[in-house]
């Protein structure tokens, strides 16, 4: 119960209500639960909240999601009838609640709260937003835009329209950033990558964040496997967890069907190389197709100025 009216003590100090849940969550499963003169209040005292910074606010989240409750405090809000309206990425929070990834990493708070180990603010809001940043990853990508400045921009997108400007959004936007910058780099399990990332200050993070991806099979768990062991090896076992990427790599694209050609009409003549210099720069040779299907160039001499116009025609020009 509230000391006082509890009316009166919302209407004080509105982050109370805020409190209030979160006493609620933590003494929930003592049996203790609010009394009715003290919870019926909070839903209509909840309009006063519009008047609080939001940098405060902010705070209050966190420490509603941080302090080892953050489950029971969203069964707690949608019980009181607060699942909305509170602040804007609290709302995201519950209603994502129910969802594999949020779920999870929820739980993996609440038991590292438990296990008085340390927890940031990024992590969880990176898990939270996740969501956003692949449905805009992935639509740039359909429009063949290249993967690493269009998941920057997709993370741009999502931070404008989140998280807003409250205290401290530098370091965690940069912390956000940084943790999923480093999920396609995950992919790449040779060469100097692996050995660049593992040194990396946020690489635990973005581990532990590949790990939850792993948990809920949105990944393949063998990924998350092959970093946990690489990050745990000496020198001299990553590199042969290297080489070993690097074989099980040629095995797969060994694998893959080979691409033909379309068979030469008969008594088609063979297309001639161009050498005009209107020409576009080559391609890089498909790894699907042999170097002994693609025609060889032949080297044309070059022609003194004046026999230039004599065959203008055998130029190969596409003009």
């Amino acid at each position: 119960r509230m000391i006082g009216d509890p009316v009166a003590r919302y209407r004080e100090d509105p982050v109370r209500i805020i409190r209030a849940v979160r006493f609620a969550a933590k003494l929930s499963p003592l049996g203790f639960k609010l009394e009715a003169k003290t919870a019926k209040p909070l839903t209509q005292s909840a309009t006063l909240l519009a008047d609080v910074p939001q940098s405060r606010l902010f705070d209050e989240m966190l420490k509603l999601l941080q302090t080892g409750h953050a489950l029971a405090s969203i069964e707690q809000l949608k019980k009181l009838g607060l699942a909305t309206g509170i602040y804007p990425l609290l709302d995201v929070v519950v209603e994502r609640a129910e969802s594999a990834f949020v779920q999870v990493a929820l739980a993996d708070t609440d038991r590292r709260v438990g296990e008085g180990k340390p927890v940031a603010p990024s992590f969880l809001l990176a898990c939270v937003l996740w969501a956003d940043v692949r449905e805009g990853w992935a639509k740039r990508l359909a429009r063949k835009e290249h993967p690493y400045p269009a998941l920057q921009d997709a993370i741009d997108e999502v931070f404008d329209a989140r998280i807003g400007d409250v205290s401290g959004r530098g370091k965690l936007a940069a912390d956000m950033r940084e943790i999923w910058m480093m999920q396609p780099r995950f992919e790449k399990r040779v060469g100097s990558t692996p050995f660049g990332l593992v040194e990396q200050p946020r690489f635990r993070a973005g581990f532990d964040f590949l790990r939850l991806r792993a948990d809920i099979e949105e990944i393949d768990v063998r990924l998350a496997d092959w970093w946990q062991e690489f990050s745990m090896a000496s020198d001299a076992e990553r590199e042969d967890l290297v080489q070993a990427a690097k074989a099980e790599q040629a095995v797969s694209q060994a694998a893959k069907p080979r691409v033909r050609r379309a068979p030469r009409p008969e008594g088609a003549a063979a297309p001639r190389p161009s050498a005009g210099p209107s020409d576009a720069s080559p391609a890089a040779p498909s790894p699907e197709v042999g170097d002994d299907d693609a025609p060889k160039k032949r080297r044309r001499r070059r022609r003194k100025p004046g026999a230039a116009g004599e065959q203008a025609g055998d130029s190969g020009s596409a003009e």
